[in-house]
């Protein structure tokens, strides 16, 4: 059993930026993010498409503020491995093009 915190990040990424945004999560942090034993930048991508309508405040990359935007995006799933999950997540905060990004952190176990 490892010893190493496990995490699953999961974000979303407008398709064209998904593959800069993930290049530079894995070359930041290649010794904890996207390494599964032997394998190096791994994530599982899933195409959909996202939506969303900016309000009167935001500053979005993509739309106007009151209108309803549909975007094809990916959904990315990544493992981080070890106690940098906070800097991992502020890595992928600086370099993604969305305002507000949308993700999820899960801790995992092993069994």
């Amino acid at each position: 059993m490892s010893l190493a915190h496990k995490f699953k990040l999961i974000f979303f990424s407008p398709a064209p930026n998904t593959r800069a945004v993930l290049d530079h999560l894995f070359d930041t942090f290649p010794a904890h993010v996207g390494k599964i034993g032997n394998y190096q930048r791994c994530a599982f991508l899933t195409r959909s498409t996202g939506q969303f309508a900016p309000m009167a405040d935001a500053n979005p990359t993509i739309g106007q503020p009151g209108k309803l935007e549909q975007v094809e995006e990916d959904r990315v799933e990544v493992l981080v491995v070890g106690d940098r999950v906070r800097e991992v997540i502020a890595a992928l905060k600086e370099v993604h093009p969305y305002e507000e990004v949308a993700y999820d952190v899960y801790r995992l176990e092993d069994y």
